[in-house]
């Protein structure tokens, strides 16, 4: 049982997954990082900063000033707090797309020059040959 956990730990998926999830935490700071301090301040400027995490419903029916209050009294539904998570997912699945799409540029694949031709056309009987060949297997002609 060992050596099959051996063999399956260290198989090359399973060693590019972990590195991929490594590299994955560390990416996630440097978007959330962008989205939250280069990004969300000038959409602010357009929303006035506007502030989705105060926005909720007391189940209670009563009126709190802010969601801290009301989350100490009774149950409350925060869909401010919903709200800002999920421009916050848009924001940062955007900004993750638009640079993959940039480094998908960078990293353009060249396409492989063409094969060169290792058989060509006999000009008496059109049958195809080696390139090589000086005299056509089909019709006997010699080839020059």
């Amino acid at each position: 049982m060992w050596k099959e956990f051996k063999k399956f730990a260290l198989k090359g998926n399973m060693l590019d997954l972990a590195v991929g999830v490594i590299i994955g935490g560390g990416f996630n700071g440097l978007i959330t990082s962008l989205v939250n301090d280069i990004i969300m301040p000038f959409i602010s400027l357009f929303t006035g900063k506007l502030d989705f995490t105060n926005m909720f419903i007391a189940l209670d029916g009563k009126s709190y000033a802010t969601l801290a209050e009301a989350q100490a009294v009774t149950s409350t539904i925060a869909y401010g707090s919903f709200v800002t998570g999920l421009i916050n997912f848009l924001l940062t699945a955007f900004v993750v797309f638009l640079l993959v799409k940039q480094l998908n540029r960078l990293h353009k694949k060249e396409e492989p020059a063409p094969a060169a031709p290792t058989t060509k056309t006999c000009p008496y009987c059109k049958s195809e040959i080696h390139k090589d060949a000086v005299k056509c297997p089909h019709c006997a002609s010699e080839l020059v």
